[in-house]
Formats: C-alpha cells, sequence, structure tokens
C-alpha cells in the first residue's frame, strides 16, 4: 500500500515526487511513457518566467512568482544548469507601449520585483542585434532560463535517491475507489494507494474520469520550434518577446542554457493529443515572427525542428483541486505556461493539500536534498579531468564529436536512478546526440553502449518511445559463415 500515488512524471509530477520524499511517506511515481519528461516537458521554452503575464488572483499568478524565487536553489541543490538573464517584452508602436505599462502594473500586482519600461536606446544598448524598429520593452530582470528535461530528470532521481518508486510503461487504465483509497491497474502493476495526485498532463481529465465526475477537458494546443547552432548562442543575451497575442505570450527568441538559440513556439489548436507533427507553415511563421525583432538573425543555422503541446483549458487557468466526493484524489491539471516556473511552488501547495487531509506529515530526517554532482568531463579543469580519467579510462573516449561528450559521462547517467534506458534519454541527460549532426554520428555508438550496459540486444534498444526501433536485426551473416 502506498500513502501516495503520482500520475505522470513530468516536471509537476516530478517536483511533487520530490516534495513528498521529504516526509515519511510510500510514494510512487507513474507513466505512461519510457522515461520521465517525455511529454510537454521535454519540447517547451524552458523559460522561468517573472510573473507579469499571468491575471492577478489567479493560480498561475500565485505560483509563478514563488516559483521564479525557488529555481536558483533547487537548481543548486540538483547541479541543473539555470541562468537567471531576464526578459524583454518589446513594443513597436504606441499601442504595445500602452501594453507593456498593463504588464508593468499587473507584474507589480503579483509581486514581480525590479520591472522597468527601457526606452528605445536603452534596449539597443543591451541587445545590438535587435530591430531597429523597437520602440521599448518591458525588462524583467528576474526572468531566467533552465534545462527542463534535465530538471525533471533531476528531480526524479533525487526522490528515487529518497525513497520513491518510479513506475515507467505504465500507462493508468482503471481507478477504483476503496475502503482505504484507491486501486490503480497502471500496465502491469495494480497499485494500492491512499492518495492519488493526477499530473498526467495532456491526459489529467481523462485520469479524473475514471474515478470522478467530468468537470474539466484539456485542449491541446501546439506550439513549434526552431533550434539553432551553438555559433547562434550568443546572439542575445536576454530573452526577448514579442507583444502578446490572444493566443499566448507570442513568439519568444532566447539562448538556451546550453548555449544553443530558440525561436517559438507557434500556437495551433486544439489538435489531437499525440498530434506533434511540424509543418511547413510553422517553420515560415517563426521565420517571419522572429525576424520582426531580429532581423539579421542566420536562420539557416537551424539544427532541428519540434512541436510541443500544451495543456490548456477555457478558464486559462491551473486546475489544483479535489473533486467532489474525492477528498484524496488531487487533479494538477491544465498545466500549460508557465508551468515549468510554477512547478516547485505547485509542489509545495499539493503537499500542503495532503497535510491537510492527512492531518500531519512526519518529516524525513534522512532527505537529501542534493542530487549527485554530474561530471560533466568536457567542463571540468584539466586536473579533474585527469582525475575522471584515472578513475575510468572511458572518460577519455570522446562518442559525441559535437559537443564533447565522453563514454564515461553517458555511462554515468545510466546507471543513475531513474536513469538513461534510450537514445533520446541519454541525450537529455548528457546532450550526446544535441548538436549540429544530431546524432548522426554518436547514435550507433551510444546505442552500443546503452546495450552493454544494460545488458540487452542492441535491436531492442529505441529511440525514445517504447516501439521506436531502429534496428531489427542483421542485414548480413556474420563473418565468420564465409571463413
Amino acid at each position: 500500500m502506498y500513502d501516495v500515488t503520482i500520475i505522470g512524471a513530468g516536471i509537476v509530477g516530478t517536483s511533487i515526487a520530490r516534495e513528498l520524499a521529504k516526509y515519511e511517506l510510500k510514494t510512487a511515481l507513474v507513466d505512461k511513457e519510457n522515461d520521465v519528461s517525455n511529454g510537454t516537458t521535454k519540447a517547451n521554452s524552458a523559460i522561468v518566467h517573472a510573473g507579469f503575464d499571468c491575471k492577478p488572483g489567479t493560480v498561475k499568478a500565485e505560483t509563478n512568482v514563488k516559483g521564479n524565487a525557488l529555481y536558483e536553489q533547487l537548481c543548486k541543490e540538483l547541479d541543473v544548469p539555470f541562468k537567471k538573464i531576464g526578459s524583454f517584452v518589446t513594443a513597436f508602436n504606441e499601442q504595445d507601449l500602452a501594453h507593456l505599462k498593463f504588464l508593468k502594473r499587473q507584474g507589480e500586482a503579483n509581486g514581480v520585483a525590479g520591472l522597468e519600461i527601457l526606452s528605445r536606446d536603452e534596449v539597443l544598448n543591451r541587445e545590438a542585434n535587435l530591430s531597429r524598429e523597437v520602440l521599448a520593452a518591458l525588462y524583467a530582470p528576474t526572468a531566467g532560463i533552465v534545462g527542463s528535461f534535465e530538471l525533471a530528470i533531476a528531480l526524479a532521481e533525487n526522490a528515487a535517491d529518497n525513497g520513491v518508486d518510479i513506475h515507467l510503461n505504465s500507462p493508468v487504465t482503471a481507478i477504483e475507489k476503496t475502503a482505504h483509497g484507491y486501486r490503480l491497474t497502471a500496465g502491469e502493476n495494480i497499485i494500492e494507494s491512499r492518495y492519488v495526485i493526477n499530473c498526467a498532463g495532456l491526459y489529467a481529465d481523462k485520469i479524473n474520469n475514471l474515478v470522478n465526475e467530468p468537470y474539466f477537458e484539456i485542449l491541446p494546443f501546439a506550439g513549434e520550434y526552431n533550434l539553432f547552432d551553438r555559433s547562434t548562442g550568443d546572439y542575445l543575451n536576454t530573452i526577448v518577446f514579442q507583444p502578446p497575442s490572444d493566443k499566448g505570450k507570442g513568439v519568444v527568441a532566447l539562448p538556451t542554457v546550453e548555449g544553443n538559440f530558440l525561436i517559438g513556439p507557434t500556437s495551433e489548436g486544439p489538435k489531437e493529443r499525440d498530434d506533434v507533427k511540424t509543418t511547413s507553415k510553422g517553420i515560415q511563421e517563426l521565420r517571419e515572427k522572429g525576424m520582426k525583432v531580429v532581423p539579421d538573425f542566420p536562420f539557416h543555422k537551424v539544427i532541428t525542428s519540434f512541436t510541443g503541446l500544451r495543456a490548456k483549458t477555457p478558464d486559462n487557468d491551473f486546475i489544483i483541486d479535489k473533486p467532489a466526493g474525492s477528498p484524496r484524489f488531487i487533479n494538477v491539471a491544465a498545466i500549460d505556461s508557465p508551468g515549468l516556473t510554477a512547478a516547485p511552488a505547485i509542489a509545495e501547495k499539493v503537499v500542503q493539500m495532503v497535510k491537510d487531509s492527512h492531518g500531519f506529515l512526519v518529516e524525513n530526517v534522512d532527505f537529501i536534498p542534493f542530487r549527485r554532482p554530474v561530471n560533466r568531463f568536457i567542463e571540468a579543469p584539466a586536473e579533474e579531468k585527469a582525475k575522471l580519467i584515472n578513475y575510468d579510462p572511458r572518460y577519455g573516449r570522446i562518442i559525441c564529436r559535437c559537443e564533447n561528450i565522453t563514454e564515461g559521462d553517458i555511462v554515468d547517467m545510466i546507471h543513475r536512478n531513474a536513469g538513461a534506458e534510450t537514445i533520446d534519454g541519454v541525450k537529455r541527460r548528457v546532450r550526446a546526440g544535441a548538436g549540429r549532426c544530431q546524432g548522426g554520428f554518436c547514435a550507433p555508438r551510444v546505442m552500443e553502449i546503452l546495450a552493454r550496459e544494460m545488458n540487452v540486444d542492441i535491436t531492442s534498444i529505441v529511440k525514445d518511445k517504447k516501439e521506436s526501433y531502429l534496428l531489427t536485426g542483421e542485414t548480413k551473416a556474420p563473418a565468420k559463415e564465409f571463413v
């Protein structure tokens, strides 16, 4: 019997799992995918928003500002890259400028610190590559960038280090109420649990409806992105938003925490829950809108395009509540932007709800907040590199030439809790395959390493999803047959 079962291992589910690990609870984290962070979390802007664009009084406003304040310490504890680089919302005419003033007032009402409206000259002095047509910009110094899936992976790893059980490839297909809580059918597992926390993202309404009366519907909206080569990573120093529209925050241009450059997203929907196609229309829209703020940007240096889906509802606010008649079932749904920013604060809010329902929770005095540091061989000083190679010679073998990732880096990430088991799982943890060639050179070696370290046949290694096989068998007989 688990005390708490969390459904969904994205940024919110993993945040809640780690927060619950601070207490003496038996906790399970289940997900239908074969890795954590395999839904919305792996395909978004990776921005830690300041909180000026949330309507005051909403759950979004509350958790955005609180979550933003928690990021620096959280990422330090989990050894996850985070940079507080600030953001601009640009204005190109008087109507845009009026909206900047509205956003500043709204942000101040939400408790966002340090907001300023900068003149054209002040903006261009900070960002020389911005369009000369810019009139002004709202500056938010507390905005930042983070590795979104790196953070979710680190949260899951740290939660597991502290006793949380993780069940992947475990889609929840049935939930029954019992005398002591709930019985879940999750893949091949039957899980008994006193509490259930529904963080199922695009499928949160479906999960709720397995045991509760329907009262919300998830509307998936797709956003396409272009990711550019590292040679463009210093084109801007700041996150640059265009004036927002009724579709959302609009197309944004920003450096990534890994050193690349990102432009996106578009906004199209509602869509099917698995529709992550990229389109020529989307690519053209990103180029046209991107050129509005960075007209001379080298768009030809794109290395990949991708689409992320966001879970919305018509109310445009997060749903964090208990359905009628289910006091031990908590829905954490419709977590679209700024869900990544809000996740640490959402976790605290949900755990407080469990406390309120349970009466009290006993603190786990053995909780370890710090994740074992990531070696990142290529970033280490020469003396540390020598020590790593002496400890394990595999740190001396480069596998990914684009990102200079070693075999030792990869092996370490395979054998951690919530470790890599797929090609993209390695990519998300250590960036092998994330560079200019997008795995064209290193993918076969990564597959060999995964197969060897997990002691499985190489044909069972997949790219990402459970059925995304790259190999089905040999194309010719082994050489020994011709001897």
